[in-house]
């Protein structure tokens, strides 16, 4: 089997990864979530709205304050939607799966050994002698 082959079957075994089956439930909640996607379009539109009022050369201070806060008011919103805040949470579940899978191929094909090779979310670099001290 060469290389592409087993690159096929990792992109398979990546789709039936538990945390990328959550997160493509996770993104079709979010989807169907009416009240979430108008959020969404209200939010858009007033970035919009803030994107063309600040590029007249008379703006409006008072109108993008008050468009900034209620753009911020929107964010906030769809922050706490709980459909948002699951896709958040499968998303950051699924992106540490990826990074590491994605660190092991990068590290091994730098010369790694694959079964030590693995993402560190740290910077410590593992050499105390170049190191400034922990913590």
């Amino acid at each position: 089997m060469d290389i592409i082959e087993k690159a096929r079957e990792l992109g398979k075994l990546i789709q039936q990864e538990e945390s990328y089956i959550a997160l493509q439930k996770a993104q079709a909640d979010a989807d169907a979530d009416m009240e979430l996607q108008n959020l969404i379009g209200d939010f858009n539109m007033k970035r919009m709205s803030i994107n063309n009022e600040a590029s007249k050369k008379d703006k409006d201070s008072d109108k993008l304050a008050l468009l900034n806060s209620q753009m911020r008011e929107d964010y906030s919103k769809i922050m706490s939607n709980k459909n948002m805040i699951a896709y958040n949470e499968a998303k950051d579940a699924f992106d540490m799966i990826a990074n590491r899978v994605l660190a092991i191929v990068q590290q091994s094909a730098e010369g790694a050994d694959p079964e030590t090779a693995d993402y560190s979310t740290s910077s410590c670099s593992g050499s105390c002698s170049t190191c400034g001290g922990c913590g």
